[in-house]
Formats: structure tokens, C-alpha cells, sequence
């Protein structure tokens, strides 16, 4: 059986297990240990757990927990309910203030946080509901909290990148600093067409009370005293402390990024206990729980996906659909295109942790012999996932804006983040265009 046949059915096979409902996990380690039995020696499936150990035992992995704790312990407490108000408070006279506070609040609790969902959830639970009350549409208060929560998987420390740099085998801390640029020219794109999109929202609500009498809380935004202002500051700081000292220490080179996930977990609970009260067995416990529950569905995903590649290597799938690629005789520029084109396709269906364990033994090789820089291309690579989080049918922020606000319809949603999506597109324009601005700084700090 030649070794296209057997991809399509290894391919066709992941596809029908996913389109019948099985968890993702499952759906490829059943695949993978099904393609062994049938077209590998019986011997190997005497080595499944052996495999899957050796694929995991990666101190890089370790971290995952470790930051997944971190991002519990700060999600579950007020700390992003007070960072949104903090920077509201400081932002109010800005047009649109409200708006770009909660894309700033998503940055900095995503930097902290590392995960899109909770991102999502910690500052949209506070941010939409106060958006709504002072006059934003549903759709675009929605939109906002939905394209901020993906920078959770951009901004350092982020998961996706920690399994991109251990299946690309490039560096971690070049990847982090890599994805700082374009990080925070997403965060400059969406408080842009925040502000210029809330002075369109201003000029209908005044055409509105004018022509109509209809008088709209948009037009009548509240004033923080210089007091207020201060008042706001002492929950917070603490927190962009641990994010800056966590940052220090990872690079600066004081310690590996296990050693840095540990010692910003070990913090955040500190922090949570001495300014939130949240020390109590019966408050750490849900913080403990929601962290080994999301741990293990990760780790299972990764240790599945792991085995799902190595069988896809050892039939000699991925070797074949590589070549493949680079027989097209495609331009350098159309390859990179016909690659995320692809990764876009995939993020209908699947989450960017399978995309990337699934994929990378297929794509980065041609795209490394075409001269592309796989640190540069692992941040180009995690915007394009980020689109997937926001992008029907399945995009799994828009599901979680749902769940925190019930009564705006699917279809605002959607049309809320649309205008982010193209954004997103913009910055990859850009770093094709100029692609230093992932690059230098990695150069410039680790030479």
C-alpha cells in the first residue's frame, strides 16, 4: 500500500473519530494505536506508554502545570476585576477609554495568566457588563473582550508557545521575546480601532438625540478624581510586579522556564492569600482542582498528539506530505501561504495545542529549507490559531463570551470580532513586510 493511500486513511480516519464526537485526546490515541496494530510490527504497541513517556518527559513541558496554576490562582481571585478597574479609572478621558482598558486589561492578565479562556472570562465577566452600562453595543463590547483574550496564547508566558518551541525544537526564551513585538503591536491595532470605532458609535448616539430625542448613556461618561484614581492602584501593582519579576528572571537568564513557572505559581498564591484573604483550605482547593482538571486534559492531548505524530513519522506520512510541498515547486512567499491557508482551515475544528503536534513534523521542514525562520514563524503561526479562537464554528472564545454574557445573540458576537480577525491578518502583512519586529529582540538580548 503506498504511503499516500495509507495517509489519506490516517488523515480520513482522525477526521471521522472527531466528526463523531470523540474528545480529541481519545480521537488520536485511537487512531494511532489502530494504525499500529494494522501497519506496524504487533511488538510496537508494546511500547504505546513507553512512547508517550519519552515524548513527554521534556523538562520544557513541565512548565505547562506550573503556569496553568499561575493563571488559576490569579483568575479565580479579583485580580482581574481590579486590573480592568484600575485601568479604566486611569483611561476614562481617553474616547473610547473603556473600551482600550479592557484590551490593555486582556494583555496584562493574559501575560500573567498565559490561557485565552481564562482570560476571556476573568476580565469579560467584569468588562462587558460595564461596557453595556455605559453605552457599548452588545456585538462590540462582546467583539473586544473576545479578540483581547487571544493574546493569551501571543504574550509570554503562553502554552501554545512552549509546545511549539518543543516540536520545533527551537529555543523557549527566543520564542518569548519573539512574540513581545507583535504582541504588542496586536494590542496597538485593537485599542486603535477600539477608540476610532467608539467615536462612530458616539456620533450615532448624538445623531440619534438629535434627530430622534433618543438619549443614550454613551454620551454621559462618568469622572475619576485624582483620588479615585490612586485609590485604585494598591490591588494591582503587586501583580504587575510578579509579571515584571517573572519576566526578569526568565530573561535575564536567572532561571529556566520551569523554574520561572514555579516561582510565578509560588507567588501568585502568596499574593492571592495576602491581598485577597485566599489561603483558606476551602478557597485553595477549587483553584487546586480547576488546575490539575485542565493539566490533565492538556497533558493528555499533548501525550496523544506526541504518539499521533511519531506513528504519522514511522509510516513515513509526514516525510511524504513534506516532500509533497516542496514538489509543488511553490514560491517562497505562496508556500507560507498555502501553509497558513491550511492552519486557518484546521482551526474550524481543531485547538492550536493538536495544530501544532499534528502539523509540525509536515510543514516546518519545507518552510526551514525555504529559508524561513522558525522562531519568526512559530509567532506568525500563533496569530493565525488566534484567529481560530474567534473564527465560527467553533471558535472557542466566542463560546466562552456566550457563556458570560447569554443574552447577546451568536451573530453579534461574531460580527463584533470580525474587525478584529482582519487585524490579525494586518499584523501578519506587517511582519512579512518587516520581519524584525519579532526578531531583533530576541537577537539583540541572546545574540
Amino acid at each position: 500500500m503506498s504511503e499516500l493511500t495509507v495517509g489519506l486513511m490516517y488523515g480520513g480516519a482522525t477526521l471521522a473519530a472527531m466528526f463523531a464526537g470523540v474528545p480529541i485526546a481519545f480521537a488520536l490515541g485511537f487512531v494511532a494505536v489502530a494504525f499500529m496494530y494494522f501497519f506496524m510490527p504487533h511488538a510496537s504497541l508494546d511500547t504505546v506508554a513507553q512512547n508517550v513517556y519519552e515524548e513527554m518527559s521534556s523538562i520544557t513541558l513541565l512548565s505547562i502545570p506550573l503556569f496553568i496554576l499561575k493563571g488559576a490562582a490569579i483568575g479565580r481571585s479579583r485580580a482581574g476585576a481590579d486590573l480592568y478597574s484600575a485601568l479604566h479609572g486611569w483611561m476614562y478621558r481617553i474616547p473610547g477609554g473603556l473600551g482600550i482598558a479592557n484590551v490593555f486589561a486582556c494583555a496584562l492578565f493574559a501575560a500573567m495568566a498565559g490561557s485565552s479562556p481564562a482570560t476571556c472570562s476573568a476580565i469579560g465577566s467584569a468588562g462587558i457588563p460595564e461596557m453595556r452600562k455605559r453605552g457599548y453595543p452588545p456585538g462590540f463590547a462582546a467583539g473586544i473582550i473576545a479578540a483581547g483574550g487571544t493574546l493569551g496564547i501571543l504574550l509570554p508566558p503562553s502554552i501554545t508557545m512552549i509546545l511549539y518551541a518543543v516540536a520545533a525544537e527551537v529555543s523557549l526564551g527566543r520564542l518569548f521575546l519573539a512574540a513581545l513585538g507583535p504582541g504588542l503591536l496586536m494590542v496597538v491595532l485593537f485599542a486603535t480601532y477600539v477608540g476610532f470605532q467608539y467615536r462612530f458609535e458616539e456620533r450615532k448616539a448624538a445623531t440619534a438625540f438629535e434627530t430622534k430625542g433618543v438619549s443614550s448613556v454613551l454620551l454621559n461618561q462618568e469622572a475619576y478624581t485624582r483620588a479615585q484614581k490612586l485609590a485604585l492602584l494598591p490591588r494591582v501593582l503587586p501583580f504587575v510586579l510578579l509579571l515584571t519579576g517573572v519576566m526578569f528572571a526568565l530573561y535575564g537568564g536567572y532561571a529556566t522556564p520551569s523554574e520561572t513557572a514555579g516561582l510565578g505559581a509560588i507567588l501568585a498564591l502568596a499574593l492571592i492569600a495576602v491581598i485577597y484573604g485566599v489561603w483558606r483550605a476551602r478557597d485553595i482547593a477549587p483553584i487546586l482542582a480547576a488546575t490539575l482538571r485542565e493539566s490533565t486534559m492538556l497533558m493528555l492531548i499533548i501525550g496523544m498528539s506526541l504518539l499521533y505524530s511519531y506513528v504519522m513519522s514511522y509510516l513515513h506520512i509526514s516525510q511524504s506530505a513534506a516532500q509533497a510541498i516542496v514538489a509543488l515547486g511553490l514560491g517562497k512567499w505562496m508556500l507560507l501561504t498555502v501553509i497558513l491557508l491550511m492552519v486557518v482551515g484546521l482551526g474550524f475544528f481543531l485547538p492550536p495545542v493538536s495544530i501544532i503536534l499534528m502539523t509540525a513534523p509536515i510543514i516546518l521542514p519545507p518552510l526551514k529549507a525555504a529559508g524561513f525562520d522558525l522562531i519568526w514563524f512559530g509567532v506568525v503561526m500563533t496569530i493565525v490559531m488566534e484567529m481560530g479562537l474567534i473564527h465560527p464554528p467553533v471558535g472557542l472564545n466566542l463560546f466562552v463570551i456566550k457563556n458570560i454574557a447569554p443574552d447577546i445573540p451568536l451573530g453579534a458576537i461574531i460580527r463584533g470580532v470580525l474587525p478584529f480577525v482582519g487585524l490579525m491578518i494586518l499584523t501578519i502583512v506587517i511582519l512579512s513586510l518587516a520581519p524584525g519586529i519579532a526578531i531583533w529582540l530576541p537577537t539583540a538580548v541572546m545574540k
